[in-house]
């Protein structure tokens, strides 16, 4: 069996659907809601949902007429969303660093960490990048005018709100934890967890170096997005913004 590509690999192969009983999956109505109303998405657009995890956002587009392409790097997670996907949802594994879309979606989606966020630790060793070729391959895979949603962890509150066995690497913006996930049949396994913080002047800044035109920065957390002006209160931010029309 061949090396993994990312850490996040062999955390996802051990989750498989017990993913979908953690507390902040439940929130994807009312997330999906929101977007599609920032967004402006209406049937028959075409998504790319980067970092797709076993496709429940997809899934709750698709419910909407609204076509979705979902990729993750997890061969688990991408099988799983393939089962009962709506008419009109796709999936495929492909690694988020490395996306080879052109001007081919209308909007596009990376939230709760799905790949943006998750650069950080071993997997910024070995792609000697981060986060950019990201939301770089994002914005070459919008159509001119279209728009992309990105969450992203808040600097502010991981700091403000460090816990025990969580580290936080101030030069690279990095929280390091170690924890324990259960599988499907409830066993442990210990594991290491690596997310890239932002502020919001970083986010546009990034958004802006790929290309992108920064429209918000909202504060946020699952189930609860919002047209919130950043704070420190709230866990993660989202981004949205436009790839300039021609």
């Amino acid at each position: 069996m061949s090396e993994p590509d990312h850490w996040f690999e062999g955390l996802a192969d051990h989750l498989g659907r017990a993913y979908l009983r953690y507390s902040f999956t439940k929130g994807t109505e009312q997330e999906v809601a929101f977007l599609v109303d920032v967004l402006g998405l209406r049937p028959g657009m075409r998504v790319l949902d980067v970092g797709c995890g076993p496709g429940r956002h997809a899934h709750a587009l698709g419910r909407r007429g609204i076509e979705v392409h979902g990729i993750d790097i997890s061969e688990r997670f991408v099988e799983i969303a393939r089962r009962d996907a709506p008419d009109g949802v796709t999936f495929a594994r492909h690694d988020a660093r490395d996306l080879r879309f052109d001007a081919e979606f209308d909007a596009a989606i990376s939230l709760c960490q799905g790949a943006f966020g998750l650069q950080g630790g071993p997997a910024q060793t070995e792609a000697g990048t981060g986060d950019a070729p990201v939301l770089a391959g994002i914005a070459r895979a919008l159509r001119p005018g279209g728009r992309v949603a990105v969450s992203a962890f808040s600097s502010y509150f991981q700091v403000a709100n460090l816990v025990a066995g969580t580290t936080f690497d101030v030069d690279a913006g990095v929280a390091h934890e170690r924890t324990t996930i259960k599988d499907e049949q409830g066993r442990d396994a210990e594991t290491d967890l690596w997310t890239t913080c932002f502020t919001p002047r970083e986010l546009r800044l990034l958004a802006r170096s790929v290309g992108l035109e920064p429209e918000h920065v909202w504060a946020v957390e699952p189930g609860r997005y919002a047209r919130r002006a950043p704070d420190i209160d709230h866990p993660e931010h989202l981004l949205v913004a436009q790839r300039p029309p021609r």
